[in-house]
C-alpha cells in the first residue's frame, strides 16, 4: 500500500493521546506518521514534520483508587486523536494497596479524564477505538440499559468528539444515536487477507478450492463482502439457542446447522467480529471438519479470548483448525503471541494512514474500501507462487 499524498493543508497541529495499555500502539502509530510525513516535507505549516506527534498525557491513580489526568503540553488549536482499547486486561492499578485490573469502565472513565482534561481547547477531536465500549448492547430488547448508544451521545454532545473511528462494529447501525457526529467502521478484510498469504504459500483462492464461511446469521454481512471480492461461495451456520435461559450474559447456543453447498476438500476461512470464550467458533470448526472441510482459518478482528487458550490448545491438537488470525488492535497477551496456532494481523500501519488522512480532512473513502488493494495482493501472490 502507497503512502498516502495530500492536495489539502491539515486541520490543525497533529497530536495523538494514548489511553493506558495504548502507548505500544500509538508509538508504532507515531513511527509510521514520522517515516511518511519525511517523505513529504511541509516547511509552511508549522508542526507538521517532526519526531514525535504524542502528547504526554499522564493517568495518576491516588491509593482510594480515583484517578485523574493531566496534559503536560498545550493542545490549543490541535488536531487531537485519542487511542483507547476498553479490553486491555492487561493494564492495572494500585487501590488500598492491592493490584486491580482496568476494567472497559476504568479505560472509558479514563477516556472521559482525557477529554476533561483537553477542556476544549483542541481544535477538533477523534477517538480511534477499535472495539466498541459496550458494543454487544447496541440495541434495547427488554428493560435494560443502552449502554452503546449512550457512551456516543455521552462523547460527541457532553465531551465535545467530533469523530469516532471503529473497527468491525458488532452493529454499526449503533452510529443512529449520534447522526450529526462523524462515525466510520472499518473493516481489515485487506490486512487479513495479506496476513494468510504471508503465512501460507499454497493456498488456492477460488471458488473451486476455498470458501468463506460465517458462524451466524447476524455476521453475514463481512462474510458477504469478502466472499464478494474474492470470489467464493458463501456458507452460514444457523445457531439454535435456548431463549428460556440466560448463561454469562447470553442464551446458550443449543447447536449449528450449517446451511450452504458441499466443502469437501475446500479451505475454509471462518470469519467473525470477535472470539470471546471461543466455545461457538470451536464448534463451528468441528462440524466443518465433520463435513469435509480441509483446512480452517479462523479470523476475527478482537481476540479476547475470555476464558483463556485451553480449549484452543486442544482443537488445535485434535486437527480442528490450522491458524487463528486476530488484529492487535485490542490487548494480545504475550502467551498467546507464542501460540503456534496463533498469527498477529499488523494494523499500525493502517490506523497512521487513517489518522494522516483524517488531519488534511480528505475522504477516507480509498482506505474504507481495500477491493483493489486486495487485488493487488492476490496478483502478486499468485505470482510469486507461480515462479
Amino acid at each position: 500500500m502507497a503512502d498516502p499524498q495530500f492536495l489539502t493543508e491539515p486541520v490543525g497541529k497533529l497530536g495523538i493521546i494514548a489511553l493506558k495499555g495504548c502507548e505500544a500502539m500509538a508509538e508504532r502509530i507515531n513511527y509510521y506518521l514520522n517515516k511518511s510525513r519525511s517523505e513529504r516535507p511541509n516547511d509552511h505549516f508549522e508542526g507538521y514534520n517532526k519526531d514525535s506527534y504524542l502528547i504526554d498525557a499522564q493517568f495518576i491513580r491516588f491509593g482510594s483508587g480515583e484517578g485523574k489526568c493531566v496534559i503536560k503540553e498545550s493542545v490549543r488549536g490541535y488536531d487531537i486523536f485519542i487511542l483507547i482499547d476498553p479490553f486491555n486486561y492487561g493494564v492495572t492499578y494500585k487501590m488500598y494497596g492491592e493490584d486491580q485490573r482496568y476494567s472497559p469502565d476504568d479505560h472509558y472513565a479514563d477516556l472521559k479524564r482525557a477529554l476533561s482534561a483537553v477542556g476544549g481547547k483542541a481544535k477538533r477531536i477523534t477517538v480511534l477505538m477499535p472495539m466498541l465500549y459496550e458494543g454487544r448492547q447496541h440495541k434495547r430488547t427488554s428493560r435494560e440499559s443502552l449502554d452503546c448508544a449512550d457512551m456516543l451521545r455521552e462523547l460527541c454532545y457532553g465531551y465535545g468528539v467530533d469523530n469516532v473511528i471503529t473497527f468491525d462494529a458488532h452493529d454499526p447501525r449503533v452510529q443512529n444515536a449520534t447522526p450529526e457526529k462523524g462515525f466510520e467502521s472499518v473493516q481489515p478484510a485487506y490486512q487479513f487477507i495479506k496476513a494468510l498469504c504471508a503465512t501460507y504459500d499454497d493456498l488456492q483462492i477460488d471458488n473451486e478450492h476455498m470458501m468463506i464461511v460465517s458462524p451466524d446469521e447476524g455476521g453475514m454481512g463481512r462474510c458477504i463482502y469478502l466472499a464478494t471480492v474474492l470470489g467464493l461461495e458463501l456458507g452460514a451456520f444457523y445457531k439454535m439457542r435456548d431463549y428460556s435461559r440466560v448463561v454469562d450474559g447470553s442464551n446458550p447456543i443449543l447447536k449449528h446447522e450449517f446451511l450452504g453447498d458441499s466443502i469437501g476438500g475446500k479451505d475454509v476461512i471462518v470469519i467473525d467480529d470477535m472470539i470471546s470464550s471461543g466455545s461457538s467458533m470451536i464448534e463451528v470448526a468441528e462440524k466443518l471438519k465433520s463435513i469435509g472441510a480441509k483446512r480452517i482459518f479462523i479470523y476475527s478482528s478482537f481476540g479476547l479470548f475470555c476464558n483463556g487458550y485451553k480449549k484452543f490448545d486442544k482443537a488445535y491438537e485434535d486437527g480442528l483448525f490450522d491458524k487463528v488470525l486476530t488484529t492487535n488492535l485490542v490487548y494480545n497477551a504475550p502467551e498467546l503471541l507464542e501460540k503456534p496456532w496463533y498469527v498477529n494481523v499488523n494494523m499500525s500501519k493502517y490506523c497512521a494512514y487513517i489518522i494522516d488522512t483524517l488531519n488534511h480532512d480528505e475522504s477516507l473513502s480509498s482506505l474504507l474500501d481495500p477491493k483493489d488493494r486486495i487485488y493487488a495482493k492476490l496478483k502478486e501472490y499468485n505470482e510469486k507462487k507461480g515462479k
